[in-house]
């Protein structure tokens, strides 16, 4: 029996390599594809190379096998090449599997050498998984080709199989990513797409070459085309004819739906999961960043108190690969797209320390029919279009701000990083927060659940934070203030306060702590906090405080922005709302609403209270001065989501505040982003410009330096290696 497999198998490697359309579609046009992909996509910049090795990679194996496979075993069948095995003792099977191991060996060599060409001529690094990957593709080739198999078990005449054959290889050629990305497709057809076994091929190989995944990581992709193998390969041997002569009914073609079970059945599970969904959008999203661009004749702030007055940026792999200060490359040998940076200077992305996702930041006329969830992913969007390339959020519902956190950093929606606190650390009794005013109550009354951790005890302190730990916070928040900027909750007992700041010590979350005046600094230093976040509005913080702070390095977030903003808010000064990138990036209706809002007299009242609350610019101003002269290490937050404090363009606005209150400007630059990068634990990432880290970059017209409002001309913003185009940022909220 083996020396007729053996046998069969020898003679169909003879015969196929004999037919021309066999030497087509195997070699010449899947090279054909390969060289015009990769000429008109630059498959030199970055990790382009990869993702058209995997487009082509699946064209060759829907050719191997819907044409290679099914078209040839039609005209074998039909020019009476079959009937000669009719009288041996071979049965159908092993002409199947030779037909299936002759497949591999006419296709594989030709992936072999597309890594070759795209190694040589492209730059293309040869994956580590290599082995799984050409596993992979076997897999791949022999499901199809069962696919091509079902065809030829089931159709009466070749001109039947070319139609079917030539829908499925159009319909997955087109819609599966294999030709054009399906990052572009409507969110409708991208579904559709799910029950397509050549979109899932495209998933999975993308994964194994851009992000190195194994064959555990694509193990649905991998078990569904063994399946569709398994069961193609099982029907078309039930199926088998040897003589043109048998013929089927025309039902009998519906058995090409079985093959397809296993896909339909995906196509099913991530219509209510999105699981592959998402990984496709992550994996375009790699894809983008992967580019390789050198920015040149730019002024560098590095980030660090460095400038390089006329210099280069390279960007390659979503990383910066290079900064050159007076010789600059050619960029054809470094193989970069050049942006013409003369007069422009670079800097890092700005952080925002301080915000308040889950609130607008503005007035909601119908606050029952807003779309919170809408509203924060806009508010992400926003940001990102200012030119603030990282956030942390603290004090939110948990689940909500985790759920909106893994969306937009895994990549899946393009917005700013955003950092979480998750729930605020305060004490019983607190009633009410402007952040939910207008909500129905049952909604109001599960978000304040969320938005709280109320301990009881020091054990009870320790349980929370650790808890929070687990579900993936990236800090905690304590209050030590009532009425907090509209917000009422009571103070945590500093007793307390200590046990989860040594808790969130043990377990590596850096804590910070909401403060209104000396008496609640003072208790948060000694609950061995990490930051301090408003200082005091009200009286002047001592020195020798601030030199506790500075000898531990507890960093200090003046939120000036929403010093200013409050009074503005009681006086029904409209000046913040017209401030230009505000006017472009915060939602219309939103801006309508809170301008008639503070303009109304039924708001009075309303905004009386939110006057009384004790603020003191000239007094913040003066902590903040005592806070630098002191060496305490400063950070920039806004306090958006507070009213008139927009999500978006905070940080420029807080950067001018401090910079009227006399902070140098080169130290406010640095507060923004290499300081704030050291706050969230990631200045190994961003921060500053240096060689290594992740490439979030923005270019502005004119010079920050000589005036801190340059900082609102954004020319261009580079996040993670990706080109942002501000102009369709907000179309990912239609």
């Amino acid at each position: 029996m083996t020396k007729a497999y053996i046998s069969l198998i020898r003679n169909e490697i003879r015969l196929a390599f004999r037919q021309k359309i066999v030497i087509f579609f195997n070699y010449l046009m899947p090279l054909l594809f390969f060289f015009i992909f990769a000429q008109a996509n630059h498959a030199e910049q970055g990790g382009v190379a990869l993702e058209i090795v995997a487009m082509v990679t699946v064209i060759g194996i829907l050719g191997n096998g819907l044409f290679g496979a099914g078209m040839r075993a039609v005209q074998e069948r039909e020019a009476n090449i079959l009937r000669r095995f009719k009288v041996t003792p071979t049965g159908p099977l092993p002409l199947l599997v030779a037909a299936a191991v002759t497949g591999l060996v006419v296709y594989l060599p030709y992936v072999a050498l597309m890594f070759f060409i795209a190694h040589v001529n492209y730059g293309m690094p040869i994956p580590d998984n290599i082995v799984t990957i050409f596993l992979f593709i076997a897999v791949g080739v022999t499901a199809i080709r069962a696919i091509g198999l079902m065809v030829a078990a089931v159709v009466n005449s070749v001109q039947e199989s070319a139609i079917i054959i030539q829908v499925l290889y159009i319909g997955m050629l087109f819609l599966s990513g294999a030709s054009f990305p399906t990052g572009m497709f409507p969110a409708w057809l991208l579904t559709a797409t799910q029950f397509i076994p050549a979109t899932h091929l495209v998933t999975g190989l993308k994964g194994m070459l851009v992000r190195n995944e194994s064959l555990m990581d694509v193990r649905v992709q991998f078990f569904a085309l063994i399946a569709t193998a398994v069961i193609g390969t099982f029907l078309a041997v039930k199926l088998f004819r040897w003589e043109k002569e048998e013929k089927m009914r025309p039902a009998a073609k519906l058995w090409i739906l079985a093959v397809l079970i296993p896909f339909v059945a995906l196509g099913a599970w991530d219509m209510k999961s999105k699981e592959n969904i998402t990984k496709s959008k992550i994996l375009e999203r790699d894809l983008m960043r992967s580019r390789t661009r050198l920015f040149r004749n730019a002024r560098i702030i590095i980030g660090n108190g460095k400038v390089i007055e006329n210099g280069a940026v390279l960007v390659k792999g979503g990383r910066i690969e290079a900064i050159y200060e007076g010789n600059i490359p050619d960029p054809k040998d470094l193989k970069a797209d050049t942006v013409e940076a003369a007069g422009k200077t670079i800097m890092p992305g700005l952080v925002d320390m301080h915000i308040h996702l889950t609130a607008p930041g503005g007035f909601i006329e119908n606050a029952k029919d807003y779309d919170y969830q809408k509203g924060m992913e806009h508010a992400l969007a926003a940001y990102l279009y200012s030119g603030v390339t990282a956030v942390r959020s603290v004090g939110d519902p948990e689940t909500q701000i985790l759920k909106i956190r893994a969306s937009y950093n895994s990549g899946e929606k393009l917005g700013t990083e955003l950092f979480s606190c998750g729930p605020l650390f305060t004490a019983a009794g607190g009633h009410g927060t402007e952040y939910f005013r207008g909500m129905p109550d049952n909604i109001k009354q599960s978000l304040l659940a969320e938005f709280t951790r109320i301990p009881k005890s020091a054990e009870d302190a320790k349980k929370m934070v650790d808890g929070l730990k687990t579900d993936g916070v990236d800090c905690i928040k304590g209050v030590m203030e009532s009425g907090a900027g509209g917000v009422v909750f009571n103070r945590l007992d500093p007793l307390l306060l200590k046990a989860v700041g040594a808790e969130a010590a043990a377990v590596g979350l850096p804590m910070t702590v909401h403060t209104g005046d000396t008496r609640d600094v003072m208790d948060a230093v000694e609950a061995r906090t990490a930051g301090i976040e408003h200082g005091s509005f009200q009286d002047r913080i001592p020195d020798g405080l601030f030199q506790a702070m500075a000898k531990v390095g507890i960093f200090y977030d003046p939120t000036l922005s929403v010093a200013e903003a409050f009074p503005q808010f009681a006086a029904g000064n409209l000046d913040l709302l017209s401030r230009s990138l505000v006017m472009q990036s915060a939602p219309k209706e939103l801006l309508a609403g809170t301008k008639r809002m503070i303009t109304s007299p039924e708001t009075k009242a309303i905004r009386k209270s939110i006057g009384d609350y004790p603020i003191d610019m000239n007094v913040a101003k003066e902590n903040l001065l005592h806070a630098l002269r002191n060496g305490v290490p400063l950070v920039t937050g806004s306090d958006a989501g507070n009213m008139l404090v927009f999500h978006g363009p905070t940080v420029q606005r807080e950067l001018q505040l401090w910079v009227e209150a006399g902070v140098p400007t080169g130290v406010a630059l640095q507060a923004a982003t290499l300081n704030a990068a050291k706050a969230l634990h990631a200045e190994n990432r961003f921060g500053s410009i240096e060689k290594g880290k992740e490439a979030t970059l923005l270019m502005l017209d004119g010079n920050p330096l000589e005036n801190i409002k340059a900082l609102e001309n954004i020319s261009y913003v580079l996040f993670k290696g990706e080109h942002v185009d501000r102009t369709e940022l907000f179309k990912q909220d239609k």
